[in-house]
């Protein structure tokens, strides 16, 4: 009968620091500091799972007690204590699983059994694997041994979670932290296991093996034995990505393809064949970005050592990237981002992967991509009725229209009536200058709407400027025009809730500052800026009003008012509103 089978995560773990996989500078410090003979109390090994850590703890431990040390910091494996360890029978090196013994009284049995010395050797080492699972009050238990062991004792500590660990016990610790294994490493250890066993695999197969893994050596040898068990000793790509439910590299190529031509039928067949296969959508979208960033780091040679593949692909992913330019990358890689964060909210899933697929081939053959308009302020002023040229602005009110009006004959002599010349009339048309239409204001969080001076100059709007209202008001009649809104649109319960806690205060002739509780108010204002600027403008005649929204300094609580609090508040503010709910006997369930 063959022997019991071993899986290679255990049958082909490290037993000296040279067989560690993608740690040699942190190995070379261990047995540089175990030759040297300075050693610390206590080690924190900290790093992403299937990295090492538990492994390089061991060897450490073996290493350090071995009777016979190699020159090169290596433990020998032949003397007693080395045999002892191999054998799991040393009585120098104890491991404890802080995910199951994470209580007091286990760091208590612990702390006796470091009272008592080696009977072997010169150390003896205390392996504590998951230390951030130990309870607040384990932790405070071990500080002190921690702190001042005896002479012969060392501790290993191991965790994936440093930042769970209490400041006390990281200051009282050596910290080394493990790198994720990179795919050429994975990859050149699984074909010495393959070698090893007598498989034949293609470095592509153990490329995807690699990337898989996610830069775990112990995930990457389950995830090896998973496609041995199917491949029956030859482990081929095709395999591979069957086996581990991968997409090939070639439909991304064929869909550069597609990008390249401007081909959006045969790039919609190409997600119509991936769906079929029975790959998820967004699984797709994000592969689809992943190639296109691997592509956009290949196009470059400062860029090239990003990709992390194999030789053969990596080339691949070169000559690819040659046929597209820089702009093209940037673009598609934000169109895929954007479909991921629309794909979570959508109803209508498989339309926005194929609206994506549609854009990203109108790069660069086809219609070009036509990038939504980004939102901008515009000053825009009212057109009031002909039959208001400012009368009330005696003196100064008077040359602003002669500065920009078009040839305007000297012969005038009463300069009152600046109304009479024909040519003025045309140049006031572009609006079309009906007297109940209403500016289309644009309103923004904390911004200045409409601030512009009474002589500014632009080459967009020289017809309007010079017919806005600008008659003076008194802080008096902004207050009041104020309160009038709120009593016209008793509707509004969240604006009105927000104004009426508001009192506007003047920065200067026509700009009011509005200082808010919470960014719920903010947004409630800025979204309907452009309703209340035209009916605060109407009341006081002046087009040149302009509100600054200013979140409150001083503290108040951010948080969204409940219907609750909003009704409370406005019975305390209307007497008459409380009276109602009163006589209707009215109340929120």
């Amino acid at each position: 009968m063959s022997e019991n089978y071993i899986v290679s995560a255990r049958k082909y773990r490290p037993s000296s620091f040279s067989t560690v996989v993608g740690q040699k500078a942190l190995t070379h410090t261990l047995k540089t500091a175990i030759k040297n003979e300075q050693l610390a109390h206590a080690y924190l090994f900290c790093g992403p799972r299937g990295v090492g850590k538990t492994t390089c703890a061991r060897i450490f431990a073996k290493a350090i007690n071995c009777e016979h040390l190699g020159a090169d910091g290596e433990p020998c494996n032949e003397c007693e204590s080395c045999q002892a360890f191999n054998e799991q029978r040393s009585y120098n090196i104890m491991e404890l699983d802080a995910a199951s013994n994470n209580s007091v009284e286990d760091i208590r049995t612990l702390t006796d059994q470091v009272r008592v010395p080696p009977q072997v050797g010169r150390y003896r080492v205390f392996i504590i694997d998951e230390v951030h699972m130990l309870s607040q009050a384990a932790f405070n238990a071990f500080l002190k041994t921690l702190e001042e062991p005896p002479e012969y004792a060392i501790f290993i500590l191991a965790t994936t979670e440093k930042q769970k660990i209490i400041p006390t016990i990281l200051s009282r610790c050596q910290i080394y932290d493990f790198a994720r294994i990179t795919v050429p490493d994975i990859v050149e250890q699984l074909q010495r296991i393959s070698q090893d066993k007598g498989v034949t695999a293609e470095t592509a197969a153990l490329n995807v093996i690699a990337q898989k893994a996610d830069g775990a050596m112990r995930d990457a040898l389950s995830i090896y034995d998973q496609v041995l068990a199917s491949s029956e000793g030859n482990i081929t790509y095709q395999s591979a990505i069957e086996n581990l439910n991968v997409l090939d590299y070639d439909y991304y190529f064929r869909l550069d393809e597609a990008f390249q031509t401007g081909d959006v039928p045969q790039a919609l067949l190409i997600y119509k064949e991936i769906r079929d296969k029975g790959f998820d959508s967004l699984y797709f979208v994000n592969g689809l970005a992943q190639h296109l960033r691997d592509l956009m780091v290949a196009s470059t040679p400062q860029t090239v050592g990003l990709l992390e593949m194999n030789n053969d692909i990596a080339q691949q992913h070169i000559t690819q990237a040659s046929r597209f330019n820089t702009r093209f990358f940037y673009l598609a890689m934000d169109l895929c981002n954007t479909c991921d964060l629309q794909y979570r909210e959508t109803s209508n899933k498989q339309f926005v992967v194929e609206l994506t697929l549609i854009k990203l081939c109108q790069i660069m053959g086809g219609t070009p991509v036509q990038q939504p308009p980004q939102p901008r302020v515009q000053k825009v002023m009212a057109a009031p009725t002909p039959a208001q040229p400012a009368p009330q602005q005696s003196a100064p009110a008077q040359p602003a229209p002669q500065a920009t009006a078009a040839p305007v004959q000297p012969a005038s002599t009463t300069p009152q009536q600046p109304a009479a010349p024909q040519p003025t009339a045309p140049r006031a048309v572009a609006p079309q200058p009906a007297a109940p239409t209403r500016p289309a204001s644009v309103a923004s969080r904390r911004i200045l709407i409409n601030k512009q001076p009474t002589g500014a100059t632009t080459s967009d709007a020289p017809a309007e400027r010079h017919t806005a209202r600008t008659a003076a008001f008194t802080p008096e009649q902004f207050t009041q025009a104020w309160h009038h809104y709120i009593e016209q649109n008793p509707g509004e319960i969240i604006l009105l809730s927000a104004m009426r806690n508001s009192v506007p205060q003047r920065l200067n002739d026509t700009t009011y500052q509005v200082e808010v509780e919470n960014t719920v108010q903010v947004e409630t204002i800025s979204s309907n800026m452009t309703k209340l600027l035209q009916f605060l403008r109407d009341e006081v005649g002046n087009d040149m009003v302009a509100l600054d929204i200013k979140l409150s300094p001083k503290g108040v609580s951010t948080m969204a008012k409940t219907d609750r609090e909003i009704v409370e508040d406005m019975r305390d503010r209307n007497p008459q509103f409380a009276q109602m709910i009163k006589d209707f006997k009215l109340s929120m369930t």
